[in-house]
């Protein structure tokens, strides 16, 4: 049976602080980019796409408990007949802040979520505001295994080998990469979708939020490195097709999982 599902790359500049703003950004890529399709389609955000990071007023703009974007993206999921699989939002739980991406159906219902685990200690300074995230996201969208993290986890694959053995097909990452590291985001994730064996989907902000200037340049990736689609760098929204019916087959053939010496690796990771 062919598993295959729509990707969306809805790459936006984020108005640093200003929720209200980016939410009407995110209705007007929508209207300018949204076509139906047939078969299921996912769509993702860039990393803290509601207020970017401006971490210098948390406690006045975390959305408590998610509520406000939770509704806003359910409410938007029901209207185009989408998921929303990735992007992260700046959330306070229990007096205490996240980073946090959330999973929504086309129902509009909220799947799951995912706290960032890896905060980043430089630039944003964000392990000075944050708590992490201890569990993986992981999904089921129409049949299809899906997992969901957030830009600095990219820098940990023994992470993301986590979401391959769990079985994941395809991986979403949402991020906010700056334009001068654009090189590394790009050859960091297709090496995942390599090694993995599975599809990445990954978004990044664009142009400057606040003075720090990002890259854009979001894509997919195949579990063989090639890009299925990829936006400029700059305000940009691309489609891919993404089929991820052969994906376990061929992890099969090359044993890459199979083959594993976990025993060996125990003491070399700690």
């Amino acid at each position: 049976m062919e598993k295959k599902f729509r990707a969306g790359l809805v790459q936006i500049p984020v108005v640093l602080g200003d929720r209200q703003a980016n939410m009407e950004s995110v209705e007007r890529w929508l209207s300018e980019y949204y076509r139906p399709a047939e078969i299921t389609t996912a769509l993702v955000l860039p990393e803290l796409w509601d207020t970017g990071y401006a971490l210098d007023i948390v406690p006045k703009l975390a959305d408590r408990n998610a509520a406000e974007t939770t509704e806003f993206l359910g409410r938007l999921a029901k209207k185009y007949g989408c998921w929303f699989t990735g992007g992260s939002v700046m959330a306070e739980d229990n007096g205490k802040y996240y980073n946090r991406a959330l999973i929504i159906n086309p129902r509009g219902e909220l799947v799951t979520f995912y706290d960032k685990v890896h905060l980043v200690p430089f630039i944003t300074v964000e392990d000075g505001v944050f708590e992490h995230g201890e569990k993986p996201c992981v999904f089921d969208m129409d049949g299809i295994t899906c997992g969901s993290l957030i830009c600095y986890d990219i820098r940990f694959p023994e992470w993301i080998r986590v979401y391959a053995l769990k079985g994941v097909e395809t991986l979403f990452i949402c991020s906010q990469w700056t334009r001068s590291r654009m090189d590394l985001y790009r050859t960091m994730i297709r090496a995942h979708a390599i090694e993995n064996m599975f599809f990445t989907v990954a978004v990044n902000n664009c142009d400057y939020s606040g003075d720090i200037d990002f890259g854009g340049e979001s894509f997919v990736s195949s579990p063989t490195g090639d890009v299925l689609a990829s936006c400029s760098g700059t305000r940009d929204g691309k489609f891919a097709e993404v089929d991820v019916t052969n994906i376990n087959e061929n992890r099969q053939f090359l044993k890459v999982f199979e083959k594993r010496l976990p025993h060996l690796y125990g003491d070399l990771c700690k």
